[in-house]
């Protein structure tokens, strides 16, 4: 027996419309199913092939701030999406930690309106040691995200610091 892979991940929230605004609006998901009176929302990138892959539920209990999971990434197919995202999330406000390369990936780090950190990435078909983690400028040309990439890959400094 063997996971096959990740089904959904979910939040509890405070404030399910500014949360349901967020994730459909900005990020762009779908919503598949909803309750308004148990507060819960279901939301698929892929909803033919996925009910839900993102659940939003009232009930949040911990302080914004306090830390409860690590990071939700967002896969996208383009170094064209993510500059997008770069655009929107300027355009909205969102609270962008980082952009980076990872080696094997491109990602913008940035937070949601009550303070859980999420990733909009693009896989990358190159093989790096991990952790690695260099910024990068999506706001820049795309022949020039490459460059800078492969410079950061290549300039031997110090592979990994972590961003408060």
């Amino acid at each position: 027996m063997a996971i096959t892979g990740l089904g959904h991940t979910g939040l509890w929230v405070y404030d399910l419309p500014r949360m349901r605004d967020f994730y459909t609006r900005v990020m762009g998901l779908p919503v598949t199913d909803e309750d308004a009176e148990l507060g819960i929302v279901f939301l698929s990138a892929r909803p033919d092939e996925e009910h839900h892959e993102f659940v939003l539920q009232s009930g949040r209990t911990s302080p914004i701030g306090d830390k409860q999971q690590h990071q939700i990434s967002w896969r996208v197919e383009s170094l064209e999406d993510l500059r997008d995202f770069h655009r929107r999330f300027e355009e909205e406000g969102v609270k962008v930690q980082q952009e980076v390369t990872h080696g094997n990936a491109f990602g913008i780090y940035f937070f949601d309106p009550e303070g859980n950190r999420n990733e909009v990435y693009l896989r990358i078909e190159r093989d790096v040691r991990q952790p690695f983690r260099k910024t990068l400028d999506f706001g820049r040309a795309p022949e020039e995200i490459h460059a800078e990439a492969v410079r950061l890959l290549d300039d031997g400094g110090a592979a990994y610091r972590p961003v408060q």
